[in-house]
């Protein structure tokens, strides 16, 4: 009989993030600005230096990283990594499967996010084994995501959180078609191992343990041969979700 892989704890996903080093317009290095539409993020600095500028309810802000900082935020935090040198992170996701099916949004213009076309073709990387080509497009689609972070910034700072109201409105409206498809990962990743933790607690309490009998190790296998361009920099992920 084949037995069910769990997840990874909490349903998460692990990726090994070294953060771009391209200078932007702004004298600063980093990856592109981009929200989370479902899921929390958490980051354990494992290298270099850098910082994490966010866009909050609580306004403009900018946290220093370093080696053991671990930091984390919730779904709607516009986040900008800045890379001050060498900087690596482990990152750690909320609801496995969702940020690679889209769950993220950049911070693109206001005529590109109002556009769903638009949006898609300067989301996209070619599909090329040609890395400079990547690189190119890459980059090309951080400073485009940089453009409409610095007038998201601007916005904050005349008119408070108050001004992310319409970039929120427009990342629901993009993400809005793939809910059914996330939700079907989430019951299988999350709310799945939920459930478990239910049972377990239930049978705890009147001295049963029958999932103890069933307890197993499992190694995650890396998903990418090599690392891959994507919003913040070059990552590695490890195959970690239940199946």
């Amino acid at each position: 009989m084949t037995r069910t892989r769990p997840g990874f704890p909490g349903g998460t996903a692990v990726s090994h993030l070294t953060v771009y080093d391209w200078p932007t317009a702004d004298g600063l290095a980093g990856g592109a600005p981009h929200l989370h539409t479902a899921s929390g993020e958490g980051y354990v600095v494992v290298g270099g230096q850098g910082r994490l500028q966010t866009l909050s309810a609580t306004g403009a802000e900018e946290h220093p990283l370093s080696p053991g900082v671990v930091l984390w935020f919730t779904p709607g935090t516009v986040h900008r990594l800045v890379n001050d040198g060498g900087l690596e992170i482990v990152v750690v996701m909320q609801n496995a499967g969702l940020p690679e099916a889209g769950d993220a949004v950049f911070t693109f213009p206001p005529e590109v996010l109002a556009d769903p076309d638009a949006y898609a073709a300067a989301a996209a990387l070619p599909h090329t084994d040609d890395d400079d080509a990547l690189a190119a497009a890459a980059r090309a689609r951080r400073d485009l995501a940089l453009d409409g972070y610095a007038r998201l910034r601007e916005a904050v700072a005349t008119d408070g959180p108050a001004a992310l109201a319409a970039l929120h409105e427009r990342a629901a409206a993009l993400v809005m078609a793939r809910v059914p498809g996330w939700r079907d990962t989430w019951q299988r990743n999350v709310r799945t191992a939920v459930d478990a933790t239910d049972r377990a607690l239930d049978d705890l309490a009147g001295g049963r343990a029958p999932h103890l009998a069933a307890a197993s190790v499992h190694v995650g296998a890396r998903r990418e041969a090599t690392y891959r361009y994507g919003m913040c920099g070059r990552l590695r992920t490890w195959d970690v979700a239940a199946s």
